[in-house]
């Protein structure tokens, strides 16, 4: 597209995602539209086109957003540009969420007709009507004998405020309904507008980046003003980092070359850049000679809420990790890693994530694409510090808190939750947040779906509260979140030692009213994993030089007496107090072996 005669006339592209929760068949819908427009011829087709990653399929989950450019012939006879970005839908990714929305100007919202409203949808529906989206509502799996479109109209007008009544009734599996949608798209959703047109000096907006072993960094951008082409030197904002463009091209989900990309087009560019981290989501992009005046707005940096420890189970395998880590980090700039070393688990990383589920998904694609054995600590939140002498100090790690004299007050992250369960549930999760120390903030009725909001601690929810909700709820209740603020808390770090000695990996933080409870449990788990040595094994929990629990191993014995038969029982005594000496000696310098599954167990321990 060399010359201004070809460019994609503005009023001529759309620009839309597709937001919803998970597994509502949004990567379904993605895959018709795809099919529709003949992006892919059918021996090119699969199941989830845009999910890339094999975990991404396994789970039926988007962890990357992904984009397409689709050609259109309208029924009005005019061709269409759609630039499709399918975002991710679950919590932890919402920044890569609010970039991707930025870069449209509408949205399907999909809706599961059997399913109903989910937390998701609310976040993610929320966070498209604070970027002034037009929303068209589509319901989907219409052919289920589950579904109930009508209600469901009902309960998008009632819980999220928007209007259901043209809905477009789709099933993505069949193929049911989706030139309706196609042509909602093309009515009922804005074009872009650009402020200053095509002669302006360059401004783009960085949506995504990914790594390819053979182009290097593979930027995608959205184009407001100006005109980007192959050979212009850019510049980026954030980081003002200059780069020389040697290629510019669309996904169509292949990769097609083109000559320039003009206002309103969404597409990408190479330009031997070495690491994702050094492009940056929600950048502005700009041309190096003639730049714009300012940057977008919205812009900032990653940042991880949720630390654990890595460790090989053989320690063999600690230069393998490092190379995967650094791989993975090519690909993912929001996750960060740094080396530690236990006294327990020897030498591993320091890892931060963006939520618990990011977590999973890493400690998974390590496992699975670098063929690695894990372990991981128990996963902690960084909590803000401020020391008597005025300081203040970021903690990630337990492990690495200041004496207690020297603290002043420590400060943790609180988050704001929204949890949507049918009725019959409610009364266990209202506990299940109550005893988290929940503070309940709202609680609202739709047809026989209750919906609470909380305001919870974050680290009584990343230990294992995803799971005790979906096993009181039977699954059905939904959970979403968002960072609030930083709280002052009475928090104690609780010490697990083993035979006197403390173990560095098992050391957590808690808040003083869950202390005893915790450290009980935590004694009562290690007893039962840990197996019997020649001598007793303590297993306590302390908080500073306080010890609040004990449990005992009981020790291994040798019959020591089996060679007196009769004579004087002071010769049996006599073996016997041998015998206890040797034990003695034997514990003060006896080395505690503890299995790699003892931790593993102990940190995933559930409470009773």
């Amino acid at each position: 597209m060399s010359t201004d005669s070809t460019r994609i006339p503005l009023d001529h592209i759309r620009n839309f995602s597709i937001v919803a929760h998970i597994d509502h068949g949004k990567s379904t819908l993605a895959d018709r539209l795809i099919q529709t427009c003949g992006g892919l011829e059918l021996r090119e087709m699969s199941e989830q086109v845009l999910d890339n990653m094999d975990i991404e399929k396994e789970r039926g989950i988007t962890i990357k957003a992904q984009t397409v450019r689709l050609n259109y012939k309208a029924n009005n006879g005019e061709d269409y540009v759609l630039n499709l970005i399918d975002t991710p839908g679950h919590v932890d990714f919402t920044y890569e969420v609010s970039r991707s929305l930025s870069a449209c100007e509408g949205s399907l919202l999909v809706v599961d007709a059997s399913q109903g409203v989910e937390a998701q949808t609310l976040a993610n529906v929320y966070q498209a009507i604070d970027n002034n989206h037009e929303i068209v509502t589509v319901l989907n799996k219409v052919d289920l004998p589950a579904a109930e479109p009508d209600r469901v109209k009902e309960q998008i007008e009632e819980v999220i405020g928007i209007d259901a009544s043209e809905a477009v009734l789709i099933s993505a599996k069949t193929g049911l309904g989706i030139p309706d949608v196609l042509e909602a798209i093309v009515h009922k959703l804005p074009a872009p507008k650009s402020e200053k047109g095509a002669d302006a000096p360059l401004k783009a907006l960085l949506v995504d980046s990914w790594y390819d072993t053979y182009l290097g960094v593979i930027v995608l951008v959205r184009i407001l003003d100006g005109v980007l082409r192959k050979g212009m030197t850019i510049r980026m904002m954030g980081t003002d980092a200059k780069y020389g463009i040697e290629r510019v091209g669309v996904i169509t989900p292949k990769m097609v070359n083109v000559e320039e990309l003009g206002p309103g087009e969404i597409g990408f560019i190479t330009a031997s850049i070495k690491e994702v981290a050094d492009t940056r989501v929600g950048d502005t992009i700009t041309e190096d000679k003639r730049p714009t005046d300012k940057a977008l707005p919205g812009f900032k940096p990653a940042q991880p809420v949720v630390f654990c420890g890595l460790f090989p189970v053989d320690a063999a395998d600690f230069e393998d990790l490092r190379a995967a880590m650094g791989k993975l980090r090519l690909n993912d700039a929001s996750f960060s890693f740094e080396m530690e070393s236990s006294a327990a688990l020897g030498f591993g990383f320091r890892c931060g994530f963006l939520g618990l589920l990011h977590l999973e998904i890493i400690q998974e694609r390590l496992e699975r694409e670098f063929n690695l054995d894990l372990v991981a600590t128990a996963p902690s939140v960084v909590y803000k510090i401020r020391l008597t002498d005025g300081t203040e100090r970021e903690l990630h790690n337990p492990a690495d808190m200041p004496d207690v004299v020297k603290i002043d007050e420590i400060h943790e992250p609180w988050i704001k939750a929204t949890i949507m369960t049918p009725d019959e549930y409610l009364g266990s999760i209202l506990k299940l947040c109550q005893d988290r120390r929940g503070i309940q903030t709202d609680l609202s009725y739709v047809g026989s779906r209750a919906m609470v909001s909380y305001e919870l601690p974050l680290n009584e929810v990343v230990f294992d509260f995803y799971d005790r909700l979906k096993s009181i709820s039977k699954g059905y209740a939904s959970f979403d979140y968002n960072l609030a603020d930083y709280r002052e808390g009475d928090l104690v770090k609780l010490n697990i030692l083993v035979n006197g000695d403390p173990v560095d990996a098992l050391s957590i933080l808690v808040h003083r009213s869950a202390a005893d409870r915790r450290g009980r449990a935590m004694c009562e788990k290690l007893k039962e994993l840990i197996p019997p040595h020649m001598f007793q094994i303590p297993i306590q929990a302390a908080i500073g030089g306080k010890v609040i629990a004990r449990e005992t191993v009981r020790a291994l014995r040798k019959d020591v007496t089996a060679k007196c038969y009769g004579g004087d029982a002071t010769r049996k005594r006599k073996l016997l107090e041998k015998q206890k000496e040797g034990k003695k000696r034997m514990r003060q310098f006896g080395k505690v072996e503890i299995p790699q599954e003892a931790f593993i167990a102990a940190l995933k321990m559930e409470e009773n």
